[in-house]
């Protein structure tokens, strides 16, 4: 599945994150951020367009180049920080990779490659999340341009987005052909970042509400320039971000289920290493079992995805598994560590706290399961014309 050039961007993003990532991590997730200069030096490195067109400043590579950036940058210790690169590679800018202009490309794909400009997605509402229909932003036609009001919550990168993908309706008549992708710079007027959230986890990472009031946003920064199509690029863009969130979770809980081995090494408990006790012994191996199955289904779906032909029945399964492995790894891994896994000073406390996240953001546990019900001819979208 990998390749001998996989393998060598695996090693150059394991020295970046080793030498410039990892030392610093303690020291952001307790200040509640870490610096811009992160976006930038990743895409100095070449990190934010892997498998984009060279044209627009990326390296022309295939989709498992996305896979290695994510399983290396979970060695870093805490989610936040691939968190919300991922957000810049993966889940704000697809859509512009695919059916932008070459204006809206030059303007905002390159400059978030080059990580000079930090993306954002904005979906969510107060009043609608996975509800895609229920979005009430509205994006009103004046002329040129477009007015543009509404409001967005735990938006990942929101306090620090020079332009964010915004998704609000044209037409509030159309429902789902009344959606609409803006690519809206977040210095316009009407436009204001309401608060900073205060999160469980994934603490170094910036969440915020924003707010827009008659925010005036020229019609070329529509994706595509076309109105009405918003609703399916949107749906093609969130299978890679449940994608990268799925090789997120397995490669996090990887990387707290090889720091729980080592503790229970070197742990003595009643005499002997807290590893040669057989329930200890027997959990970790369910663990690692249960981790092998999710990451194989996870590899499976990269691989259709590389060969074009992803399918969302299968990105939803992945999705869905993958986090759920990872939040029983991590609580398997706290549960082992006993009261020092409650402790700052182990990293699986925090590794525990930032996985619960993973069965929520990019669709919750149970609009998968909508989903996989639906392609499976069962539940109440699939049943309720028959």
């Amino acid at each position: 599945m990998f390749t001998d050039e996989h393998h060598a961007l695996r090693k150059v993003i394991r020295r970046w994150v080793e030498q410039e990532l990892e030392p610093h991590v303690d020291a952001w997730e307790e200040e509640g951020n870490f610096p811009d200069s992160v976006f930038r030096r990743a895409g100095e490195l070449g990190l934010l367009g892997l498998h984009y067109d060279e044209k627009w400043g990326g390296s022309g590579g295939d989709y498992l180049t996305a896979v290695v950036l994510a399983e290396e940058l979970s060695r870093c210790g805490c989610g936040a920080i691939p968190m919300a690169l991922a957000v810049q590679s993966e889940m704000a800018t697809p859509a512009i990779a695919r059916f932008g202009t070459d204006w809206q490309k030059e303007n905002y794909l390159a400059p978030a490659i080059a990580g000079t400009k930090i993306a954002a997605i904005a979906i969510t509402e107060p009043g609608a999340g996975s509800d895609v229909a229920g979005i009430r932003s509205r994006a009103v036609r004046d002329g040129d341009d477009y007015l543009i009001s509404g409001s967005k919550t735990y938006i990942t990168n929101g306090t620090r987005a020079d332009f964010m993908t915004f998704v609000a309706t044209t037409d509030t008549s159309a429902k789902h052909r009344g959606i609409g992708l803006f690519l809206i710079d977040t210095d316009l007027p009407g436009f204001s970042v309401a608060r900073k959230l205060k999160k469980v986890g994934m603490r170094s990472s910036d969440t915020a509400e924003i707010f827009l009031d008659n925010v005036r946003v020229p019609a070329r920064n529509l994706i595509g320039e076309q109105e009405g199509k918003g609703f399916s690029q949107l749906m093609a863009q969130l299978q890679l971000e449940r994608l990268v969130n799925a090789v997120l979770s397995v490669s996090q809980a990887q990387v707290s289920l090889d720091e729980t081995i080592e503790f229970v090494r070197n742990r003595k408990a009643f005499g002997s290493p807290l590893g040669a006790h057989q329930v200890v012994a027997h959990k970790l191996a369910d663990a690692a079992t249960e981790l092998a199955a999710a990451r194989a289904l996870v590899y499976s779906v990269a691989q259709q995805v590389e060969d074009g032909v992803p399918d969302d029945l299968t990105v939803s399964m992945a999705k869905k598994y993958a986090a759920q492995v990872q939040c029983r790894v991590a609580d398997t891994c706290v549960q082992l560590h006993g009261g020092a896994g409650y402790m700052d000073e182990y990293r699986v406390s925090r590794q525990w706290r930032d996985s619960r996240l993973q069965r929520i953001g990019a669709g919750a546990d149970e609009v998968m399961n909508e989903i996989i019900a639906k392609r499976l001819g069962i539940g109440a979208s699939a049943l309720r014309d028959t």
